[in-house]
């Protein structure tokens, strides 16, 4: 009886355990929504990160021309929309 209940522990401990996020560094890179407009011309680059195990909001990551510094898009901005449009666009 009582391999039995070590065996179901066990079983049950796996099954927490499988669930959690164990590699990597990555959690949500914006603290905060974001900012609502960033000027076209000033985009440098573009990353789109989805939702994942790690974090749970989509990211939209844009590196500006000038500094290189990186700000956080609002994806559900007017912007962030069509920004997401665009890139579902060219994969598709």
């Amino acid at each position: 009886m009582r391999g039995l209940f070590l065996l179901c522990l066990l079983l049950l401990s796996y099954e927490a355990i499988q669930g959690l996020f164990i590699g990597g560094k990555r959690r949500c890179l914006c603290l905060q929504r974001g900012s609502n407009f960033v000027k076209p011309k000033s985009i440098a680059k573009i990353e789109v990160f989805p939702r994942s195990s790690s974090c749970q909001n989509m990211e939209i990551i844009i590196t500006l021309k000038p500094s290189g510094m990186q700000s956080c898009l609002n994806p559900k901005s007017v912007m962030g929309r069509k920004i997401l449009a665009g890139v579902m666009k060219k994969r598709f």
